[in-house]
């Protein structure tokens, strides 16, 4: 284990040439990262999800009872049928045909137009109501705002902050203040959080995007803690984090019907992500970390890898820059705001109730 470890820690791959791990032990004139704390950002994401179980249930839950949602404990069940739940966990309610409905029927004695009910009922027990994804949202939302709210008080009056290349100069020699160590291990936590309970949220139709997504992203982390890449890593995480408080909001008007809020905040979302997304990322900080930086400093091997990571999560913005202008389309031709990266977004045109 000590020779994999010795392996796999090898100062030629992260560090620049001639560096050594020693080299980044704090001292009292300046502090570097601790790749200890890594490890403890999980612990704080289990704090967190414990944190957002409160405020879904405190606050969320009951603000979109307030706007007439309906968990689903208030949604009507349908009756027990053995039969009918065989061939609904079998074919499910969208490949069953009008045949095997009439055969249904003769099975059970019911009508075609009962069974039709039941099978309703029965697949919006399986959606995420409105109600849920309200919730979710909310939770989403509230971490955008403080993370961005946070970040931009901590990076504000930095001067790397407006002016990449003073991310580069004196590198990897630039001390970590509290603040912005405060800042790294809360969106290093958060991240872990989202990524943990990924698989208990609404499924999209981009899971597995935004699980890459999410993995990328811890992993540009750690390797900027590890290496004291920490100062553009803030940048990269203020950047994200901000149009995502615009969709977050958006998704929760259009799941409790408010039009004109949620058209608003979408079309904030829309110019804001164009603007950090496709604009500032790959103009301005991916240029400054794959042009600028080599000029200043001698590239090593985990260098590469974070440029190859600032790369990936470029393509993923084109990928979903598709489904925004496919959400723009459809609203122009309808006037609704939807998210079409939602597996049961068609709940949203349905009511809560069996009509």
């Amino acid at each position: 284990m000590g020779q994999f470890l010795d392996w796999f820690w090898n100062p030629e791959f992260w560090l620049p040439p001639g560096m050594k791990w020693t080299d980044l032990r704090s001292t009292d004139e300046i502090s570097y990262p601790d790749p200890a704390d890594v490890y403890y950002t999980v612990l704080y994401a289990l704090v967190l999800i414990a944190i957002r179980y409160l405020v879904e249930r405190l606050i969320f839950n009951p603000l979109g009872q307030s706007f007439g949602l309906k968990a689903h404990s208030a949604l009507s069940a349908p009756e027990d049928n053995p039969i009918l739940e065989t061939a609904y966990k079998t074919k499910g309610r969208g490949q069953l045909s009008h045949q095997d409905i009439e055969a249904l029927a003769k099975r059970t004695d019911l009508k075609v137009r009962q069974i039709e009910r039941w099978f309703r009922k029965r697949s919006r027990l399986d959606r995420a109501s409105n109600f849920t994804k309200f919730s979710e949202s909310g939770w989403r939302c509230t971490c955008y705002v403080f993370s961005v709210l946070v970040g931009l008080c901590t990076l504000w009056e930095k001067p790397y902050f407006w002016d990449f290349s003073k991310c580069w100069y004196n590198f990897p020699h630039h001390s970590i203040p509290f603040d912005l160590k405060a800042y790294y291990l809360f969106e290093f936590s958060m991240y872990w959080s989202l990524l943990i309970t990924i698989s208990m949220d609404v499924k999209r139709k981009d899971f597995w995007e935004m699980f890459a997504h999410h993995v990328v992203t811890l992993t540009l982390m750690a390797l900027g803690w590890f290496v004291n890449l920490t100062r553009m890593a803030c940048i990269i995480l203020l950047l994200h984090d901000t149009s995502d408080i615009f969709l977050e909001a958006a998704k929760m008007g259009t799941y409790v019907k408010k039009k004109t809020f949620a058209d608003v905040t979408f079309s904030l979302f829309a110019i804001v992500w164009i603007i950090t997304r496709l604009w500032i990322f790959p103009f301005y900080i991916a240029h400054s970390s794959m042009i600028e930086a080599p000029k200043i400093i001698p590239m090593f091997p985990a260098y590469y890898v974070f440029n190859g990571m600032v790369a990936f999560l470029i393509g993923l913005h084109v990928f979903w820059t598709y489904f925004i202008f496919k959400v723009i389309r459809k609203a122009l031709a309808s006037g609704e705001v939807t998210d079409t990266r939602s597996s049961s977004e068609s709940s949203m045109a349905e009511s809560e109730e069996d009509g």
